[in-house]
């Protein structure tokens, strides 16, 4: 098994408008932001509101990154969706646009399926699309979708399709999962979620990780990936741990909003849609305040 990514990837949050519309030119800046602070694009994802864009909107941004000379080969757009058609139509457009690999949830609707069932699912996906180029990373979310990607899974689907499923994201949170997938499968690209587990992942192979955080804090986050095994990284990890354990005491998302809101001198990204909220005003206050304690700065981001 080869890989063509490592590093970090941000699941790039998207900006709305006041009418709840796509605010395309906001989402071209943060995401050259991003890669101007060493970020791949892992647009789409979870903390990019994917399931609440439409599949329009996802083929729309995509072309527009691309033509706005934004390099498909630094992004990894999630195309996983419960319908297959819908799945290989952003597949398929995806690995069009040159991509360097699509981020694929598993159907998330129907509970207790099988791996049986999820196989024949990755399998026909890949066969309709067709394509040498596609390079498949999984999507292993289970707080979320209810829908594990058990190690039995990988190792059926990378034994039957070598070339095409080469990663995954393990979201699961759980060290022991994370481990045993590291310890299985060798030369396979394992991203964490959390950039608090680099420091213990690394050593064993981790590809880098695919973190909510990357967002606010992707130059530290970087530089602990690449680093860690070099003097100081503990002190990179303490930092990075630090700005992460700050944010998850807030909803997510509305927080990552908020805080790019405030740095970047943009109001209008506080905005998400429904049925998430916005962070109300102390928590606005608390987080600030926080932030501020740890001496947190988004540097270049205001426009």
């Amino acid at each position: 098994m080869s890989h063509p990514l490592s590093g970090v990837f941000a699941p790039v949050v998207t900006p709305f408008k006041a009418d709840l519309g796509v605010d395309a030119e906001l989402f071209v800046q943060h995401c050259r932001w991003l890669l101007g602070q060493g970020a791949g694009l892992a647009i789409f994802g979870t903390n990019s509101e994917a399931n609440s864009l439409s599949v329009a909107e996802r083929r729309q941004l995509l072309t527009l990154l691309v033509e706005e000379g934004i390099d498909p080969a630094r992004m990894l757009p999630g195309t996983g969706c419960c319908a297959i058609d819908d799945t290989v139509a952003l597949t398929r457009h995806a690995v069009e646009a040159g991509c360097a690999g699509v981020l694929m949830l598993p159907p998330f609707y129907y509970k207790g399926v099988s791996d049986d069932g999820l196989y024949r699912y990755y399998a026909e996906v890949i066969e309709r699309v067709g394509s040498p180029r596609l390079k498949l990373y999984l999507y292993h979310i289970p707080a979320f979708t209810g829908v594990p990607i058990t190690l039995g899974l990988i190792d059926r689907l990378v034994r039957d399709f070598p070339d095409t499923v080469v990663g995954i994201k393990d979201s699961s949170g759980d060290w022991d999962n994370l481990s045993a997938m590291l310890a299985a499968f060798p030369g396979f690209a394992i991203f964490p979620a959390s950039e608090s587990l680099l420091s213990r992942a690394r050593p064993l192979g981790a590809a880098g990780c695919i973190s909510a955080t990357a967002n606010v804090n992707p130059a530290g986050i970087g530089r602990l990936c690449a680093a860690w095994d070099q003097p100081g990284a503990a002190q990179l990890q303490e930092q990075a741990d630090a700005v992460r354990k700050t944010f998850q005491k807030y909803p997510m998302i509305a927080a990552l909003k908020f805080a790019t809101a405030h740095y970047s001198g943009n109001p209008a990204w506080s905005t998400v849609r429904p049925p998430l909220g916005a962070l109300g005003a102390q928590q606005q206050g608390e987080l600030l305040a926080e932030l501020e304690r740890i001496g947190f700065a988004m540097p270049g981001l205001a426009h």
